[in-house]
């Protein structure tokens, strides 16, 4: 595991330190997760920019087509009217 020194502004800190205690974790903690989170939403921003450069735009329009059109003859559920 590594140490990693991280300047914040006071207020920053006071933010974190606030969100930390109301999730009952530590800062180093809260971090950690935040890091996590970006890292996963990186690498699948990642592999789905990968897919569509190999993708084929053609394809993707004629999916997109035919899923509208699927939308256009799927039964509607009646709407229920607001109290």
């Amino acid at each position: 595991m590594s140490t990693l020194t991280v300047r914040l502004p006071d207020g920053t800190h006071a933010r974190l330190k606030q969100m930390a205690k109301a999730r009952g974790v530590s800062i180093n903690k809260l971090v950690e997760e935040m890091a996590t989170a970006t890292l996963a939403a990186h690498d699948a921003e990642m592999r789905f920019r990968l897919l569509a450069a190999r993708g084929s735009p053609k394809r993707a329009l004629a999916l997109l087509n035919r899923l509208d059109d699927d939308d256009r003859h799927r039964p509607r559920s009646p709407r229920r009217r607001a109290a």
